[in-house]
Parts: structure tokens; C-alpha cells; sequence
């Protein structure tokens, strides 16, 4: 039991410090995040609300036990990590690894999150 909870808490950690990086990249270095969101594709509008969305994902994972916005954060957070990835990969900037270590400590906390909030 120890040892699930040392687990989950350090994933959940990691991945959080992961999401408030990136939120504070979003927010402090927009200039250099918007040419990254149009080279993507992507409308650069989304940026302020994806930085907070990634705040209140940490408020989520980090203050609810086991509960339905939980599983909608993580879900979200999956869906989201997924779309970074492929989106570094169709651009071919080589950036995907963040994108790839999101999604590992994501299962893992969640994973572990499970067996230990039953």
C-alpha cells in the first residue's frame, strides 16, 4: 500500500509540475507558444484558455480523492496529450518526447490512483 502511494503521489507530482510548466510557458512566452500553435495549425486564441485549463487539471488531480471530474480531468488530459504528440510528429519538430512522458506519468497516476483510492 506504501509503496502505491508513494507511486501515485510521485507521478501525480511530476505530471504536474509538467502541466504549471507548460500553463506558465503558455502565459509568460506567448509570443514564441503562438508561432508553435500556427505552425500547428491551431487557432492561437485557444492558448489563455489551454493554460488554464492545465491549472485547474492540477487543482483537480491534486485535491479530489476518487470522483467524476477527476476521471473527466484525466480523460481529458489523455485526449490532450495524444493531439500534442501527433501534432509534433505531423510537424516533424522533434518535440514529441514531453508529449510521450505526459501520457506514461498520466496512466501511472492513474493507474495507481485507482488501486489506491478504491
Amino acid at each position: 500500500m506504501k509503496t502505491n502511494k508513494i507511486i501515485y503521489w510521485l507521478s501525480t507530482g511530476l505530471l504536474s509540475a509538467l502541466l504549471l510548466m507548460s500553463a506558465g510557458m503558455y502565459i509568460f512566452n506567448n509570443a514564441e507558444v503562438s508561432k508553435m500553435f500556427i505552425g500547428f495549425g491551431y487557432p492561437v486564441y485557444i492558448i489563455y484558455p489551454l493554460a488554464v485549463a492545465k491549472i485547474l487539471a492540477v487543482g483537480v488531480l491534486v485535491t479530489q480523492k476518487q470522483s467524476k471530474i477527476k476521471e473527466w480531468t484525466y480523460s481529458a488530459l489523455f485526449f490532450e496529450f495524444i493531439l500534442a504528440f501527433f501534432a509534433h510528429v505531423m510537424i516533424k519538430d522533434g518535440e514529441q518526447m514531453a508529449a510521450i512522458i505526459a501520457i506514461v506519468l498520466l496512466v501511472v497516476s492513474y493507474v495507481f490512483g485507482r488501486k489506491l483510492f478504491k
